[in-house]
C-alpha cells in the first residue's frame, strides 16, 4: 500500500507507509518467502489457491487486490485467467511488474486502494486477496469491495483470533501503542469473516487452515522437515482444525 491512500483513509497507518518503501518492497519476497519455510508457506498458498480457484480459469476474469509482488496474480494468469491486478503501493506495483514481464505473463496492474475499487458490480469471475484484511484499516469496507466486484467467487485469508498466532499479534498491538514501529495486525474470529460475507450475498464454502504454531516460529526453527513433523503430529490431534491459522475461505454467491 502506498503512503497517500486513495479513499481518505489515515497516511500514517502503517499499511500504507511500510510498503510505500523500495526497501522494503525488493526486500518482500526474501524476508517472507525466502529459506526453507518461507518455501514451505509459498507452496502451500499456491496449492490452496489453485484448489480453491478451480481448474477452469481459462477465459475467466480474476482480480487480485492487494498483489504485492503479484504471486496470486502470476498463479491465475498461469491457469489461463484474465488477471487484474492492484495494490496502493507503486513501489510493490514496480516489483510486480518486473516479475510478471520476466515470466511473459499478461496481467494489467493498477494502482488503486482495497476500501473503494475503481470497478463497477460483479465485474470479475473471482476476485482475490491474501494479506489484506489483517492489516487495512477498515476490514469491513474491503469485504464489502471484494464482494460487490465479484460475480462469482472470493477468496480471502485472515490470522484467527482463537490460535497461537493470536499473541504474537496481540503483543504487536501492544508494542504499537507504546511507540514501537511495527504492523499491529489485527485476528478475526472466523464467525466475523463468514458473517461479512453473508451480508454482501455470499457464503463460505471452503475452508483451509495452515498452521498450528506461529509462522515466526517455525521460520525460527527453520527445518522444513522439522516443521512438517511437529504440523503433521497437531493436526492429528484434531488442533489444526480448532486453532490453525491464517485461514484461507472461499466464498462463493
Amino acid at each position: 500500500m502506498s503512503a497517500e491512500p486513495l479513499t481518505g483513509v489515515k497516511s500514517d497507518h502503517y499499511s500504507y507507509t511500510v510498503y510505500a518503501d523500495p526497501a522494503m518492497a525488493e526486500a518482500f519476497d526474501r524476508a517472507r518467502f525466502g529459506g526453507p519455510i518461507g518455501e514451505l508457506l509459498a507452496e502451500s498458498q499456491a496449492a490452496v489457491l489453485r484448489e480453491f480457484a478451480g481448474g477452469q480459469l481459462a477465459g475467466q476474469s480474476a482480480l487480485d487486490v492487494g498483489t504485492g509482488t503479484a504471486r496470486a496474480a502470476l498463479l491465475l494468469a498461469d491457469a489461463g485467467a484474465d488477471v487484474t491486478a492492484l495494490d496502493a503501493s507503486s513501489e510493490m506495483l514496480r516489483v510486480a511488474r518486473t516479475r510478471a514481464a520476466s515470466r511473459g505473463a499478461a496481467i494489467r496492474f493498477e494502482v488503486g486502494d482495497a476500501h473503494h475499487l475503481a470497478h463497477t458490480d460483479r465485474s470479475f469471475d473471482l476476485v482475490v486477496s491474501l494479506r489484506v484484511l489483517m492489516h487495512t484499516p477498515n476490514w469491513k469496507q474491503c469485504i464489502a469491495e471484494l464482494c460487490r466486484v465479484a460475480r462469482h467467487r472470493v477468496i480471502l485469508d485472515f490470522p484467527a483470533l482463537g490460535s497461537v498466532a493470536a499473541l504474537q499479534a496481540g503483543a504487536r498491538r501492544v508494542a504499537a501503542a507504546a511507540g514501537a514501529h511495527v504492523e499491529a495486525y489485527r485476528v478475526f474470529r472466523e464467525a466475523q469473516i463468514r458473517g461479512e460475507l453473508e451480508q454482501h450475498g455470499f457464503r463460505v464454502t471452503r475452508t483451509h487452515r495452515q498452521f498450528v504454531l506461529p509462522i515466526a516460529l517455525h521460520k525460527r526453527l527453520g527445518s522444513r522437515r522439522l516443521t512438517e513433523r511437529l504440523e503433521g503430529g497437531l493436526a492429528a490431534l484434531g488442533l489444526l482444525t480448532a486453532a490453525g491459522s491464517p485461514v484461507t475461505v472461499l466464498a462463493e454467491r
